[in-house]
């Protein structure tokens, strides 16, 4: 009954031995090791083990070992790896972006869900920020391309990621890992199993890092957009029979990071893009576009995180099926500290702006699955899942702003507090808002055998949502960047003034008398149906077809954020989509080549999506309903194993992303039909070749080297075509290469690494707004050259 439970789970207990695309070493059977073939690639895509030659479903997988050679073990240095997915980077985690296939959703507000779905060890972590930490311990990444909403449910209207990590062995041993790379990152790892008695053991992992940064803050003399993380894990695992599997695990982790400062990178811009001039640039360093790796600002952009949860699973054999439950409660805090002006005091003309914004947020979730056999006539899997997110935030921005006393210079910087500086004022805003997601579905997916080689697939999701918000903003002095109060006593006058025929600007104007401090409440709620159809097809034993449509969904939002007023209270409607796949899945020369295609079109209507505007003069983005938007393309993985000491593997993506229809906000200019969306490249492909030399001394030699290149991509959504242009990241190319001492036993390994081996400099997103109209960039490690030394035991 064990093996039964082992093979027809859904859940990723029963892949351990999972290995990857792209990963250097695989799980391989003895009688495959000398013809070079590949182990088996064993993925839960479908809530159950499975080889992924066998899933109707476009998925890429990273190994834990891949994961781990990465400048950071992250979903960020994934991104590097897997060519339809791309990654946002911002100032704060709970900015940070996942994109697959060109689709992500990239918002402020506190009531906006993700696209790209993140799930690790079977719990929906339903922020994709709680998903942006060190990923430690991995045994694998699953990349679910493509609308995964029948089994995944709504937040994965553009994929999924599926984490698993290294579960519980019944027998003693672990490992220590230590790296060094330059610019002072240090980092520390390591992980025991403790087996406990006959059916119990647990895994106890710990973990620590710390990395100066690679900019320079001239203000203070000192690195930034480094980060100091550590945190625990501790897993148990219990078979006291042959039916019955339970896990426990739980986790806690903090993170000090002192990124991601935006850098100036541009001189200053007219609207229409041409230089001008700008005093401010008297105090910044001169921008060197990408190659800028200084700010000049004196309060330290930052985040500081924490996180921790707790999930029970449980497996219980019924007969020849198998019923799983998952619980799960997780605790996930924010404060994000931002500097927003970019000079290092106040300044005649030039205000200075600092943000700070603490944020809690929790979720529990429960699954329940039951799972028939895969090897019968009708398989299936029927489920159902609940879950409760909570999120408050509180934002404060201070500004303090000057202006010029009689005899004041008009060509050179005049510091508030200085002798041609009238006195200071010190206007501040501070608002509380929050959001409650419950969310109730029901799901199935049966596969039906028409013959031994046509399979006919089918699933139905029933989701119930249920959204609701509050927000209070007091504003005693209004200044750069902030709004006057708003309330529910606002609103209301807001709300009378617009039948009355008044302007909603005049409207929120006129309201600020209303201010009754009573927070601002909306509610929504929505019922959705979708789901999936499709066929596959074996057409010889090493090759498969399928053809698939599903139907997407996801949640209704609201625009909830800082500076909201009464135009932004309206409820941003759900996003739904169809989409259908193609492909083609091929295992060649007695398993050491596999090579697959997917083929893939889908359209997305009622677009949830963001496109920067000014509000009080600060650079926000409008999260909206943008319309129809549209995403169509080729991919290809392959992996070749071309003897038992080498492997080629790479990956390509050619993709379209683009505006069919763009709906404008009230008041909002509008966006061209055939715009590509943002975080979109054209194409992506990656390519890496490991090898190792048998010495036949105390340790083998294993040399890797890898590329990944992309086309140029859009960062700046924009209706104006001037800010597309100059928020477009150019195309770029990234190669790394290392080698290695390894012990024949495995029992230990001394590897050398050089990332960015041609010091390809490149920004990983491009913002307006900066200074004198000028443009800011994202910077991320791996734009410069560096090498780091990592060595590994194992006991």
């Amino acid at each position: 009954m064990k093996s039964m439970l082992r093979t027809s789970s859904a859940l990723p207990l029963a892949a351990l031995a999972m290995v990857a695309f792209a990963a250097p070493a695989y799980a391989q059977d003895a009688a495959n090791e000398d013809e070079g073939a590949p182990g088996e690639i064993v993925v839960t895509a479908q809530k159950r083990s499975e080889n992924v030659q066998d899933v109707p479903v476009a998925v890429s997988v990273l190994s834990g070992e891949r994961l781990a050679e990465a400048s950071r073990p992250s979903i960020e240095s994934a991104a590097q790896m897997v060519p339809s997915l791309n990654f946002l980077k911002s100032g704060t985690t709970l900015n940070q972006t996942i994109f697959l296939r060109g689709v992500g959703t990239a918002t402020f507000s506190i009531a906006g869900e993700p696209s790209v779905s993140t799930v690790v060890d079977g719990v929906v972590y339903s922020r994709s920020g709680e998903a942006f930490s060190d990923m430690v311990d991995v045994a694998q990444m699953e990349v679910l391309r493509g609308p995964q909403g029948t089994l995944f449910g709504k937040n994965a209207s553009a994929g999924v990621i599926n984490i698993t990590t290294q579960m519980p062995k019944m027998d003693f041993g672990g490992s220590l890992e230590a790296s060094y790379f330059d610019r002072n990152e240090f980092r520390l790892k390591g992980a025991v199993n403790l087996p406990l008695g006959q059916d119990l053991a647990a895994r106890l992992t710990a973990f620590y890092g710390e990395y100066d940064g690679n900019i320079r803050n001239t203000t203070t003399n000192e690195w930034v957009n480094g980060y100091k993380h550590y945190g625990v894990r501790g897993q148990f695992l219990y078979e006291p029979s042959d039916d019955l599997r339970l896990y426990l695990a739980a986790d806690y982790y903090k993170n000090d990071d002192d990124c991601c400062a935006d850098i100036i990178a541009t001189g200053a811009l007219t609207g229409a893009g041409a230089p001008t001039t700008s005093l401010g640039f008297l105090a910044l360093p001169t921008p060197l576009g990408a190659d800028t790796r200084a700010v000049a600002q004196n309060l330290v952009t930052s985040t500081i995180e924490e996180g921790w949860g707790v999930s029970f699973q449980g497996d219980l054999a019924l007969g020849d099926h198998t019923l799983t439950s998952i619980t799960a409660y997780r605790g996930w805090d924010n404060t994000e500290i931002r500097d927003g002006d970019w000079l290092d005091r106040a300044y005649v003309g030039f205000a200075q702006l600092h943000d700070s914004g603490p944020q809690t947020s929790n979720t529990l979730t429960q699954e329940l699955r039951l799972t028939s056999p895969a090897d019968q006539a009708l398989s299936y899997v029927l489920g159902a899942f609940y879950s409760r997110a909570e999120s408050e935030r509180t934002f404060t921005r201070n500004v303090t702003q000057c202006t010029a006393a009689a005899g004041a210079p008009t060509t050179s910087l005049v510091p508030c507090g200085s002798a041609f500086a009238n006195p200071s004022t010190t206007p501040s805003g501070s608002a509380t808002f929050g959001s409650t997601f419950n969310n109730f579905a029901v799901f199935g997916q049966a596969t039906y055998k028409l013959s031994d080689t046509i399979r006919f697939i089918a699933g139905l999701r029933y989701t119930h949502d249920k959204l609701s918000v509050f927000h209070k903003r007091v504003s005693p002095l209004t200044g750069p960047g902030i709004q006057p109060n708003f309330d529910q006593g606002v609103y209301n006058e807001y709300i009378r003034l617009l039948g009355l025929g008044t302007a909603p600007g005049a409207a929120a104007t006129a309201a600020v008398a209303a201010s009754n401090g009573v927070p601002w409440t909306a509610e929504t709620s929505n019922d959705n149906l979708s789901g999936k159809a499709g066929f596959q097809f074996d057409l010889n034993d090493d090759t498969m077809a399928y053809v698939t449509y599903a139907r997407g969904y996801k949640g209704p939002a609201y625009n909830v954020f800082f500076n909201l007023t009464g135009t932004g209270t309206n409820v941003i409607e759900p996003e739904t989509s169809n989409s259908f796949e193609l492909g083609l899945k091929n295992t060649l020369l007695d398993g050491a080549l596999t090579f697959n295609i997917a083929a893939y079109y889908a359209r997305y209507n009622n677009f949830q999506a963001n496109n920067p505007d000014l509000v009080a003069g600060v650079v926000v983005t409008r999260f909206t309903n943008a319309g129809t938007v549209s995403t169509k393309g080729i991919e290809i993985d392959m992996n070749y194993r071309v003897g038992r000491n080498t492997n080629i593997s790479g990956g390509l993506s050619i993709n379209d992303a683009h505006v069919v229809n763009f709906k404008a906000p009230l008041g909002a200019a509008s966006i061209p039909a055939g715009t590509k969306l943002g975080y979109a490249p054209v194409w992506k492909g990656s390519l890496a070749v490991d090898h190792t030399i048998e010495t036949g001394s105390f340790a083998n030699l294993a040399f890797g080297v890898s590329t990944n290149f992309q086309s140029k991509q859009l960062s700046l959504f924009a209706a104006d075509a001037v800010q597309r242009q100059l928020g477009t990241i150019p195309a770029y190319a990234l190669v790394n290469a290392q080698v290695g001492l390894v012990d024949p036993d495995d029992k230990w390994k001394l590897t050398f690494v050089v990332r960015n081996l041609f010091d390809k400099a490149y920004p990983a997103a491009i913002v307006n707004g900066g200074v004198g109209g000028s443009y800011r960039y994202q910077i991320p490690r791996d734009a410069d050259r560096y090498w780091g030394v990592t060595g590994r035991f194992s006991f």
